[in-house]
Parts: C-alpha cells; structure tokens; sequence
C-alpha cells in the first residue's frame, strides 16, 4: 500500500479519534510523516503501528509500556515477556485492591442493613475513619 491516507481515513481504520492519532505523535508513540502537498499521508506501517498501540492498550499496557514495547525488537520475545510479566503482575496488585474494596463496601452495607441511626457509609465517606 502507497502512502495514500489522510490522518481521517488512518483514524477511521484504526476506529480511533484523529485527535488520539495526533497526541500519540506527539508523545513519540507515532511518526509524524512529512507533508506532501499540504498533507500527511499515511500508510501500511503507520497503519501497523496504530493498531498495535491499540491492541496493546486493550491488553492493558499504559502508553509509557507501549512506548518500551515499540522500541523492542519484534523478535525479542524475552524482553517482551518481561514487559507482560510486569503488566501481569500490577494487574494482581489491582485485583486485590479491588477485591480489598468490595469487603469494605460489603461490610459497610451490612452494617447499613443492621439499622443503625446513622449511615455507617455516610459517616465513613465523612471521616478519615479506616474502611471496616
């Protein structure tokens, strides 16, 4: 494929915003090609790469990761599995954060239920008490 489409017609392939397009050239995660005529084009590798970055975001890199990834060889596939392992394991971080505050909203919904004269969420929400 020639380089033959307007930053519309990448966005539009990609199903992402021109503006997303433009912030990532300006963080370095995509090139910012020449102008020819009054225009950029864009081809198959710009194409490539942005699908790439969008891919690699649904899997849950942040953009820095996906900036590190870009800059690994392809074939590297020890360096690449360390960067997954890193995602991998802040994921588990998050879990059980997550499963840390679905407790705390479970015991203070318990104790919502118990009748209490005052909200035990609202006076929990109020203070710098700890979470049950």
């Amino acid at each position: 494929m020639e380089d033959r489409l307007t930053i519309g017609q990448l966005a539009r392939a990609t199903g992402v915003h021109v503006e997303t397009v433009r912030y990532y050239q300006r963080i370095g995660l995509m090139p910012l090609p020449p102008k020819r005529g009054g225009f950029r084009y864009y081809g198959e590798r710009e194409l490539d790469r942005l699908r790439f970055i969008k891919r690699a975001k649904r899997l849950g890199f942040s953009l820095k990761e996906i900036k590190a990834l870009l800059e690994i060889d392809p074939n590297d596939c020890a360096a690449i599995a360390h960067q997954a392992q890193e995602l991998k394991e802040r994921i588990e971080r998050e879990i059980e954060q997550l499963e840390a505050l679905r407790h705390n909203l479970e015991a203070l919904l318990k104790a919502c239920q118990e009748g209490r004269t005052s909200c035990p969420i609202s006076q929990t929400l109020k203070t710098d008490a700890e979470l049950l």
